[in-house]
């Protein structure tokens, strides 16, 4: 099959864990893995050797993996875990607990998938105006928070206005939030992502701005993300897989008793092995079977980009889901933050 180059379709993704291969040395990238109730949680240090093969900044990153915010007893781990890998991340970073913090969220409250950075802002508690009138007492953080909007609603770029806001306040450094674009449905809307790499607001959907980091804003810079979106090239790549787990499990369960008493659209094959042969693929998808899925990826790429179908999809649930998940990093962020911090009711 003759090949395209993805460079001219912007192919890419947010989270790092994405493009982590097992070809990847231990001095390119050092990764640790642990879980806590059913939460995983990845620490890796990408190194310059390891940022020049992943074309990934050189930096930290902690991505936690969870199932479901929107379960109560699910949403208390996550949170529990989020404020004990945010606290051990500041750390690393080396800020000290009497740095001033200010918080921006990136995105645009309008538009459901991206309104994250808004929505959690809506939850931090700043207290630096506290401070000017030093009318607080220990145990807080001096924090300052801030929403730049969208260039294309203010006319003015995200970054100028961000280093506007850093000149007047003058923080130690800055927490970005933001939406994120995931390479795989497992992903949406059921990862943080955190770094202290920076981040290219809009860069997850082609539309590129000015970049914020420590080179271009001279304080350090946490980034912490949620996928919630994913293009339709992911979706349907990700559904011929889909329908290779489903096969397989099917057909390594056909004289199984006990999966016949389990209805069809109760059978949870998602983590299921692909065990199927190249022929049984051929058999089941024809000439697409023969192809291996970077394959079936770059011909579904070349399919839909250029008649402008590639769209962008986002979970018939993301209202209550951002709710959800913008209260978490909100409070979060604040327990992580401020150490006498109570939530409220």
């Amino acid at each position: 099959m003759h090949t395209i180059d993805l460079k001219n379709y912007g192919f890419r993704t947010d989270l790092v864990i994405e493009d982590i291969t097992e070809d990847l040395r231990e001095e390119e990238v050092k990764s640790k893995r642990y879980e806590n109730n059913g939460v995983i949680v990845e620490e890796m240090e990408i190194s310059d050797s390891g940022s020049k093969k992943l074309n990934r900044k050189a930096g930290l990153y902690r991505t936690i993996i969870f199932q479901d915010v929107t379960d109560k007893d699910q949403y208390k781990i996550v949170e529990d875990t989020f404020i004990k890998v945010f606290k051990k991340f500041l750390l690393d970073c080396n800020l000290k607990e009497t740095d001033s913090a200010l918080i921006v969220g990136l995105g645009n409250d309008h538009s459901t998938p991206d309104a994250l950075g808004p929505k959690t802002l809506e939850q931090i508690l700043v207290t630096r105006h506290l401070f000017q009138l030093g009318e607080l007492e220990k145990g807080y953080r001096n924090t300052a928070s801030f929403t730049p909007d969208v260039t294309g609603t203010t006319g003015i770029e995200t970054g100028q206005l961000i280093k506007s806001a850093i000149h007047v306040v003058k923080p130690n450094f800055l927490i970005v939030i933001d939406a994120l674009k995931a390479n795989n449905m497992e992903r949406v809307t059921k990862t943080i992502q955190m770094s202290n790499t920076g981040i290219t607001p809009g860069s997850g959907v082609g539309n590129n701005r000015e970049e914020l980091s420590y080179e271009s804003l001279g304080i350090p810079v946490i980034v912490i993300g949620v996928p919630t979106i994913v293009d339709l090239v992911t979706v349907v790549s990700n559904t011929v897989q889909y329908i290779y787990k489903h096969f397989s499990y099917k057909i390594d369960h056909i004289d199984s008793a006990k999966e016949k008493l389990i209805p069809s659209h109760k059978q949870n094959y998602i983590d299921y092995p692909d065990t199927l042969t190249k022929e049984e693929k051929a058999e089941i998808l024809g000439m697409i079977g023969n192809l291996d899925d970077k394959d079936v990826k770059e011909l579904i790429m070349e399919v839909l980009i250029p008649i402008n179908y590639n769209l962008m999809v986002t979970p018939k649930e993301i209202d209550f889901t951002i709710d959800r998940l913008s209260m978490l990093l909100g409070q979060g962020i604040n327990k992580s933050l401020h150490e006498n911090f109570k939530a409220t009711k």
